[in-house]
């Protein structure tokens, strides 16, 4: 018996006319961050890939994927956050303006920095997006997981030499752990979360994310999204993408929808308390989507998303599993995506909610209509294969 269970929380308190929660997110900062990602060894933008008969079987006009499993043969998404914050971090100790960031540039002075260690706490993807962007800067990576994280996820980790180990607590807690430990050993947080005193480095692997919209506008000149559907853990991604959305001011910015697991609903249960304030889910956060079990909002984040989200979702996982198969199994004329728990959300979300006749009050809500073109982003590949076979095969 499959649960695929759906609560949405629409949000009444937008003001996207609040410019200031968005001034870190403008053009001339997108194509820094961009020609940055460039100078890395062997980059190159991952697919746009346009799903045209699934979009015909659920009764839209279109429905695109951007493909995050081919970003530097690291299956995700997080490379673009890490990798620019920690270029930003070694910029700063060699004076180096935002026009000289390059890769090149920076190793080229390695010797100034080599004795920089960076420590993270993670659930598998930004870790690894730290260390690997650490051992090509020549630099060393300290990275904790918190409990139940899976020996495939720890071992993709340990292969760019980063020191990392899976502790006894949940995320949140590992994040507080990660905190501690780097200010006693003085090496640098990096991490993708931010709270009230810890915001730069957080800026920085939020503005990292811009490169995702970027290349999407130089694969698709024809058509603007009327809707994007983006998954969040404590929201770094999702406000990172609507920041940027919303600094398109000659376009209209699309009804935007943010979809959290069922068992780490922050952002969801925040807009749903209507006090303003963050709220913080405790526990052991029980959902097969690791990447996005996370208690407590980014405090950067958070606001953003309260200014500017259309809506708030939380769903069981077998809706990440539903999506994880139509992926990988596409109709005739389709392209196969591989993606994991965390990156299929998204998909299996829509496909329940235009295939579904119990949700059709959430898409008439969500105005969601025939001539509708929705905007996905599969985060993920199969990050921990075992696991992605289990649920597509089974």
């Amino acid at each position: 018996m499959t649960d695929r269970n759906i609560s949405c929380q629409l949000n009444d308190t937008q003001h996207k006319h609040d410019a200031s929660l968005f001034n870190f997110a403008n053009d001339k900062i997108a194509v820094s961050v961009v020609n940055f990602h460039k100078s890395l060894p062997n980059y190159k933008p991952t697919p746009l890939i346009r799903l045209s008969s699934l979009a015909d079987k659920l009764g839209i006009e279109g429905l695109l994927v951007k493909d995050e499993s081919q970003r530097f043969d690291l299956n995700a998404f997080k490379v673009l956050g890490a990798s620019y914050a920690i270029a930003k971090v070694i910029g700063n100790e060699l004076n180096l303006n935002d026009d000289e960031l390059t890769f090149e540039r920076i190793v080229s002075e390695q010797s100034k920095f080599k004795k920089i260690t960076f420590a993270t706490a993670t659930d598998g993807n930004h870790g690894r997006a730290v260390a690997w962007t650490a051992e090509k800067f020549g630099c060393k990576a300290v990275v904790y997981l918190p409990k139940g994280s899976s020996l495939a996820r720890l071992k993709a980790i340990k292969q760019f030499g980063a020191e990392a180990s899976i502790i006894n607590q949940n995320y949140d807690d590992t994040v507080i752990y990660a905190e501690k430990t780097a200010k006693e050993n003085g090496w640098i947080l990096l991490q993708d979360t931010s709270w009230a005193g810890y915001e730069e480095v957080p800026i920085h692997i939020m503005q990292g994310y811009f490169t995702l919209i970027t290349e999407f506008l130089c694969q698709e000149q024809e058509i603007w999204p009327t809707h994007v559907f983006l998954q969040a853990g404590v929201g770094s991604l999702a406000a990172a993408i609507l920041a940027c959305l919303c600094s398109f001011t000659d376009k209209t910015t699309p009804i935007f929808v943010v979809v959290e697991p069922h068992g780490a609903p922050c952002l969801y249960e925040s807009i749903k308390s209507c006090d303003g304030k963050p709220f913080k889910v405790t526990g052991d956060l029980p959902t097969i989507m690791a990447g996005l079990a996370c208690g407590e909002p980014s405090h950067i984040g958070l606001p953003i998303l309260t200014a500017a989200a259309s809506a708030f979702i939380k769903c069981s996982d077998d809706v990440a599993r539903r999506g994880m198969r139509v992926l990988g199994n596409p109709l005739a004329g389709d392209q196969a995506i591989i993606s994991g728990e965390s990156g299929a959300v998204t998909l299996g979300l829509v496909y329940e909610l235009l295939s579904n006749k119990r949700y059709s009050h959430l898409k008439e809500d969500l105005c969601i209509t025939n001539n509708s073109k929705i905007l996905l982003f599969s985060t993920e590949g199969a990050t921990d294969p075992e696991a992605y076979r289990e649920v597509v095969w089974s």
